[in-house]
């Protein structure tokens, strides 16, 4: 291993660069080009060494444990490439922050509808983990703003999938696939994402009723619950929105007024039907949480103890327990993603055409994948 640790330095040295937080590995690299990606990537496959992708951190709590020989960053494609505002488009690198893009399109009140909570996130470890902001309920998910990908394989071949276009309907889904793969199939350099104009006024109104705000309430960007509140976030024209909020009832505050993520030292993600979400929070009983009515989905702060009570709970009703974040004994104790789905051996056949020699982030999907 010390003469393939030496040609890794000489090859590859010159990208090296230092993450805090990030695990031990015998290489830790920021390529800024795809040509250099695809080498690293072939060199890797063909040594068969570990490759973990790295965006912010932010994300790395999801799935199996991974002890890597490369930490490959994407702290070299972090530039906004290409803004088209009268197509509702933007063109980033994979490095690219949340924030970095909220802030080049607010000039013309415009949204990539990422998550709230975490403007220091990259777009590539948002595309990569699947996460969705709260604003799912009227936007939907992530997947469905991802229009174009471009990846370098687990074997180092570069590929493009989708299309810079709003209506895009030939050829795989690409943007799709990789949207949730958390790097299983390759390291993810550029995105293009369709934007959404932002509305004209926004409230939120605190009540305690959230079956009741789905019935009147046409759509909200969302209707979330916290221990002590229910808040229903309004969007759209000023007569729209007062005519929601006054249906609604309760106190209304300008602009969106959006709840801390949970904190904990292990954080789950309870994914059930909608109307299971009630019932989600009775078994969860007193812990911290964001329970997002609509969309079947509460975060949640608990004890280790509790997750295998939980995750039978939860998939006996068509749901699962992930988790988001543990110590590292949990996931020795615990499958961070519960049952394996029953589409396993496709999962696996579809990351074989991508990672042939398996040296992406090897178990960290379900089913050990």
């Amino acid at each position: 291993m010390t003469g393939l640790r030496s040609s890794l330095g000489k090859l590859f040295g010159g990208q090296s660069i230092e993450i805090p937080g990030a695990p031990q590995a015998d290489l830790v690299v920021a390529p800024d080009t795809v040509e250099q990606v695809c080498r690293l990537l072939d060199f890797a496959s063909e040594h068969g060494l570990v490759v973990l992708p790295w965006g912010s951190g932010g994300h790395q709590g999801y799935g199996g444990r991974i002890e890597p020989d490369i930490v490959l960053s994407s702290a070299g494609f972090g530039d906004v490439t290409e803004w088209n505002p009268d197509d509702l488009t933007i063109v980033v690198g994979s490095g690219a922050t949340v924030g970095e893009v909220a802030t080049t399109i607010e000039s013309r009140t415009q949204s990539a509808v990422l998550p709230e909570w975490s403007p220091a996130a990259t777009v590539g470890g948002v595309i990569a983990s699947g996460v969705s902001g709260w604003r799912r309920l009227r936007y939907g998910p992530t997947r469905d703003r991802v229009l174009q990908v471009e990846f370098v394989t687990g074997d180092g071949r570069f590929v493009t999938g989708g299309a810079r276009l709003v209506k895009n309907v030939t050829g795989f889904d690409l943007p799709r696939l990789l949207t949730g793969s958390f790097g299983s199939l390759g390291f993810l350099t550029g995105v293009c994402l369709k934007l959404w104009p932002e509305p004209e006024t926004r409230a939120t109104v605190v009540t305690d009723d959230p079956e009741r705000v789905l019935a009147v309430t046409y759509r909200p960007n969302a209707v979330l619950q916290v221990a002590d509140r229910v808040s229903v976030y309004l969007a759209g024209s000023a007569a729209e929105v007062e005519a929601q909020a006054s249906a609604v009832g309760g106190q209304v505050t300008d602009g969106f007024e959006w709840p801390r993520y949970p904190a904990g030292d292990c954080v789950i993600n309870v994914r059930v039907p909608p109307a299971g979400v009630a019932p989600a929070l009775a078994e969860l009983g007193d812990v911290e949480f964001v329970a997002a009515h609509g969309v079947g989905e509460v975060v949640a702060a608990v004890d280790v103890t509790a997750i295998p009570r939980l995750r039978a709970w939860a998939e006996e009703r068509r749901g699962v327990v992930v988790v988001e974040r543990a110590p590292d004994a949990v996931y020795s104790a615990h499958d961070p993603w519960g049952t394996p789905p029953g589409s396993s051996g496709l999962q696996r056949k579809i990351k074989a055409a991508f990672d042939p020699l398996d040296v992406m982030v090897p178990g960290r999907m379900p089913a050990g994948l």
